[in-house]
């Protein structure tokens, strides 16, 4: 079965917890993604940061971006996959649990990549595509 290694994307941009939520915006744009990891100023993932997240935290609670902290956004331990522990079934079963569409990949306790939905898609088969479609559609 493939593995999550084989089908991340490799080397992601991290949010610094320290950065305010506008700056990351503008890396978000910048990148042309709709999450990033969110690391401290030691390197450790301390969560993902959706557009979403900008939105319904920040902008509609009537907070200013330039001071709210990419940081304080982060809640809880991420859920992680393994990078060469976890293969697609283990994604689609870790995305459909905790409905989230992307996954921070880790080697030890080192973020090496993220794996989005798009991406679990491609490596499983039509059947399989479909469950993990409606499972993270589902309210």
């Amino acid at each position: 079965m493939t593995k999550a290694r084989e089908i991340m994307t490799p080397e992601p941009e991290c949010v610094r917890t320290s950065d305010t939520v506008l700056d990351a915006a503008k890396r978000m744009t910048d990148l042309q993604v709709g999450a990033m990891p969110i690391c401290g100023e030691d390197n450790q993932l301390k969560g993902m940061l959706t557009d979403r997240d900008i939105v319904v935290k920040v902008l509609a609670e009537g907070k200013d971006p330039r001071a709210v902290s990419a940081g304080e956004l982060a809640q809880g331990e991420a859920v992680t996959i393994g990078a060469d522990d976890d293969d697609a079934e283990d994604i689609l079963r870790t995305m459909s649990q905790h409905q989230v569409r992307r996954l921070p990949v880790i080697d030890g306790h080192d973020l090496v990549g993220i794996v989005a939905q798009a991406d679990v898609a491609r490596s499983l088969d039509e059947p399989k595509i479909g469950d993990l479609l409606q499972a993270l559609s589902t309210d």
